[in-house]
C-alpha cells in the first residue's frame, strides 16, 4: 500500500486552470504595478521550526571526508515564521516569529506588513489557510476599506458565519475583492509550489536549518532573524518565474 494526495484539479479542470492562470498573471504583473504603488507579497508560514542542539560540535570538512554531525541532540522548543517574500525586490519584509500560528496572530502580521506603506495597495498571495480567511483577518480589512457594512455575526449569518464552506467562499470572496486596496489572491488547494515564498523556505532549510545547531529558541529566533537580514542585504533577488499554467496538449 502506498499513499497518493488526489488530483483535485480533476474535479473541475476549468476552475482550477483559472487560479492558476490568476497566479501567475499576479506575478509577472507586479513589476508594472510596483510603479504604481502596488506591492505584491507572497505570504506564509514555516510552523514547527525546532531549536534543536547537537550533542558535541560538529566536525568539520576536510580534504577527503564529509563534514559531520552529531548524530544524538536536544530539543528546546520550536518556533512559528511567517514570513512575506516582496515578489519583485526578493526580500523578505517584516517576519514575524513565535510560539503559536492563530488567527490573531497572522492578522497582525498582516497588519504589519501593510503599516510599512500605509496608504500603498497591496495583493497578497496565500494558500486557504483557515486562518487566511479569519473572522479578524475580515474585519481589518473591512476597517482599511473605510467600509461599513454589515459583515454579519460570527457562527450565525454573513460574511462572518461559521467556518462552513459556504461561509468560507463567502470570506474568500471578500478578502479577494478587486476594488479593495488591499485584496488576497489565494492559490489552488495543494499547489504550495505556486506560492512564492515557499522556494523561499527552501533557501531557508537549506542554508540554515539543515545543519544548525541551536542552543533555545530565543538562539534559533536571532539566527533566523539574522539570515534574513544577511539575506535581503547580499542574495535577495527576484524569483525568474517562468510557469504560465499547464501547457497545450493535443
Amino acid at each position: 500500500m502506498r499513499y497518493y494526495l488526489h488530483n483535485r484539479r480533476a474535479d473541475d479542470e476549468a476552475a482550477f486552470d483559472a487560479a492558476v492562470a490568476t497566479i501567475c498573471t499576479t506575478y509577472a504583473d507586479a513589476p508594472a504595478q510596483a510603479v504604481t504603488g502596488r506591492h505584491t507579497v507572497s505570504i506564509d508560514e514555516k510552523t514547527g521550526i525546532q531549536a534543536v542542539e547537537r550533542a558535541a560540535p560538529t566536525v568539520p570538512m576536510q580534504p577527503g571526508r564529509v563534514e559531520r554531525q552529531e548524530f544524538e541532540y536536544v530539543r528546546h522548543g520550536t518556533q512559528c515564521l511567517i514570513a512575506n517574500f516582496d515578489v519583485v525586490t526578493g526580500q523578505i519584509l517584516t517576519p514575524s516569529i513565535g510560539t503559536t500560528r492563530t488567527e490573531a496572530d497572522f492578522a497582525a502580521h498582516v497588519a504589519q506588513l501593510v503599516a510599512t506603506d500605509p496608504q500603498a495597495e497591496w495583493v497578497l498571495v496565500m494558500d486557504h489557510l483557515n486562518i487566511h480567511q479569519s473572522e479578524t483577518l475580515v474585519r481589518w480589512v473591512a476597517e482599511q476599506e473605510g467600509m461599513r457594512v454589515d459583515l454579519g455575526v460570527k457562527g450565525t449569518s454573513g460574511v462572518l458565519q461559521s467556518m462552513t464552506m459556504r461561509a468560507m467562499t463567502m470570506r474568500a470572496a471578500f478578502l479577494q475583492d478587486r476594488t479593495h486596496r488591499i485584496r488576497i489572491v489565494y492559490t489552488p488547494i495543494h499547489t504550495s509550489w505556486l506560492n512564492q515564498v515557499e522556494v523561499w523556505f527552501s533557501i531557508l532549510t537549506r542554508r540554515l536549518l539543515k545543519r544548525g545547531s541551536f542552543t533555545s529558541v530565543e538562539d534559533l529566533r536571532a539566527r533566523l532573524l539574522a539570515f534574513i537580514a544577511y539575506f535581503n542585504a547580499t542574495l535577495a533577488k527576484p524569483f525568474k518565474w517562468t510557469y504560465r499554467g499547464r501547457p497545450l496538449t493535443i
